[in-house]
């Protein structure tokens, strides 16, 4: 990858995205089969480029389309480059070759580059594909349902009313501390689907439109991945009569959600799993991999609790996806009619060791559901790289934490990961770079279609981690910049329940602490903080249907473009500590013209770009969001 400082100006102002203002549609809809399509490449007036031709593969063979420069008319922000494409392949990839006076160069995209370079970054179009276009405006809120609000105490687990893996269960005031692990797994503290009913109005006035919730079918534990039915609503969450209140509910206030549902494995009682322990030739013993029937078989990593589900099973298969009331077809029906699917550990289903079944078992569970809801939304959990899952044959996102929050993690705290193993926990004592944040965003980005991209579901923190403030250590000027970054970043954004509010936690298990509904305890200009972005990004333009690039890259400092033909927005963030003195910010190659009028966000002072530059007043740790008016 080509670091933009080795660039020159010229050079800086060639860019390409997958969004509107670049790939023009006749029909203005996703795209179809057999679509002629503009691409389009923009560069300033100024470049030294003499020719650029559009390279794309048909059917295998390479193709060169020459390029031609636009009629602009008077404007003189930048050359715009067009070629027609017709879609006859359901993925086109593309890339430019440029000719300019000192040589080619290839750009695809991961950016400009000398080599030839190999398809894997080229820029991606998906024909025919069944997108959830809802999402695009979309700001999801997740809940853990135990632990958002207990709407009916009647449906409450009771103190020793059931034993789980040697632990009585154990019902819990609301906020009183949880014991440590195992004891925790089944301390219920009676949250439950009326009691998200119940609360609606709070997500409403927060300004949330779609709901995540962690898994909501009846199982042992409080976190519920370990199902022992999937056809049932647990009855200590208000059972599924609970669950179509909720749907109406919901419908009248406009709002979605998706479910966690968990085809990996299930639960060590689940009767599934209960009868092929009792006989090897029981209907759902092939459900499983026994390794010696009944003590040595495969779980979820080395969990014994959890039993891996065995895709060569046909029978299986049938269950959860294939057939006509299979478990991911039936909730997306009437009455439920769940809008979507989070799947838990997306990354290892259908795989154990020789028998690697993804590809034709994700292609199975993506046929059910887009035959059920072609909007519904195929939502994967996956902390690495998801790459492989989102060429539009599998899932529509995945949880991205490889290509969102982890890079922010890593340039606003350290660098760090994490495993199931020893060593459980590495981390670096230097600090991570500007550029490094930069090319990791980038390269996740190059690696999926647009369309793709712009739906990946991008978090700061959930149930599996502590909580992002926490991360920060209590960094409150850095916690309000990723939360900048997460609403105003190209994809979906997602808010764990009470981080609006200031709730904290040191790892996963206090991350999933009740919320707190005293509002004298919440950091109310926290929360309003959240609420002034969450409107700026269902609003937005720029922010629902933009392009992204990168203006700025320095030692502390980070400045975006986002970016339609009716608005553009840039998010400038400073990690600090220093403030950021007052000067000016190129912005002439992100093509905007002198004269364009910027109004901050925050503090409604206004800025009017001069010879290619916005004047800027002093930054401190923290995030200015400029936005034309």
């Amino acid at each position: 990858m080509t670091s933009s400082t080795s660039l020159s100006a010229h050079l800086l102002s060639i860019h390409h995205d997958g969004s509107k203002r670049y790939v023009l549609s006749s029909a203005d809809t996703d795209l179809h089969l057999g679509d002629e399509v503009t691409i389009r490449l923009r560069a300033a007036v100024d470049a030294p480029i003499e020719r650029i031709l559009l390279r794309t593969c048909p059917d295998g063979e390479q193709f060169f389309a020459e390029m031609q420069i636009e009629n602009s008319g008077n404007s003189s922000a930048c050359n715009w480059w067009q070629a027609k494409l017709r879609l006859s392949m359901p993925l086109t990839s593309y890339r430019f070759l440029l000719f300019t006076k000192d040589g080619i160069w290839w750009y695809n995209g991961s950016g400009l580059h000398r080599h030839v370079p190999t398809d894997a970054e080229d820029f991606r179009l998906l024909a025919d594909y069944a997108a959830p276009v809802w999402v695009r405006d979309s700001v999801f809120y997740q809940i853990f349902p135990d632990r958002f609000w207990d709407g009916d105490p009647a449906s409450n687990v009771h103190n020793g009313e059931f034993e789980y893996q040697g632990l009585q269960s154990r019902s819990l005031g609301w906020g009183e501390k949880q014991s440590g692990w195992p004891e925790a797994m089944v301390e219920f503290y009676g949250g439950d689907l009326p009691g998200v009913e119940q609360r609606l109005d709070y997500l409403t006035d927060l300004g949330v439109n779609a709901i995540y919730f962690n898994p909501i079918f009846t199982a042992y534990s409080n976190h519920r991945y370990d199902v022992v039915d999937y056809y049932n609503v647990d009855p200590h969450l208000g059972g599924d009569s609970a669950l179509t209140s909720l749907r109406l509910a919901t419908a009248e206030r406009g709002m979605r959600f998706i479910v966690d549902i968990v085809p990996n494995h299930c639960g060590v009682e689940h009767p599934w799993f209960k009868s092929a322990l009792q006989d090897p030739n029981a209907p759902t013993a092939d459900y499983f991999n026994f390794h010696q029937h009944p003590d040595e078989y495969e779980s979820w990593l080395g969990v014994r609790s959890l039993p891996k589900l065995n895709y060569r099973s046909q029978n299986l298969r049938d269950t959860v996806y294939a057939g006509p009331n299979a478990i991911f077809r039936y909730w997306l029906k009437a009455p439920y009619a769940v809008d979507g699917w989070r799947v838990d550990v997306a990354n290892m289903l259908a795989r154990h060791g020789k028998d690697q079944l993804e590809a034709e078992v994700w292609a199975g569970i993506r046929q059910a559901v887009k035959e059920e809801n072609p909007s519904a939304y195929l939502l994967g959990e996956n902390f690495f790289d998801s790459s492989q899952q989102l060429q539009g044959d599998r899932l529509d996102a995945s949880m991205n934490y490889f290509g969102f929050a982890n890079p922010i993690g890593y340039w606003l705290n350290c660098f760090e990961v994490n495993q199931h193993a020893e060593p459980r926990n590495v981390k670096s004592k230097v600090t991570w770079s500007t550029q490094a944040l930069v090319d990791s965003w980038q390269a996740s980005r190059a690696a999926i279609p647009w369309v793709i991209a712009r739906q990946q579901f991008n978090l700061l923190g959930s149930h599996d981690t502590p909580r992002f403030i926490n991360v920060l250590d209590h960094d409150q000027a850095r916690n309000r910049l990723a939360v900048a970054f997460l609403l105003t970043y190209l994809g979906v954004p997602c808010i764990y329940y009470g981080d609006e509010i200031g709730m904290t936690g040191r790892d996963a298990l206090e991350a999933r602490n009740c919320m707190i509904w005293d509002s004298t305890q919440w950091d109310a200009s926290l929360r309003a903080f959240y609420q002034t972005l969450i409107k700026l990004r269902r609003t937005s333009p720029a922010l629902i249907d933009g392009g992204f690039q990168v203006l700025l890259a320095e030692e502390n400092l980070l400045a975006y473009l986002r970016d339609t033909d009716e608005e553009q927005i840039i998010v400038i963030g400073n990690r600090g500590p220093a403030a950021h003195p007052a000067g000016l910010l190129s912005v002439e190659h992100g093509a905007i013209s002198n004269g364009t009028i910027f109004q901050e966000l925050f503090t409604g002072q206004t800025s009017t770009v001069m010879n290619g530059n916005l004047p800027l007043p002093e930054l401190s740790a923290g995030v200015q969001i400029w936005q034309t008016v």
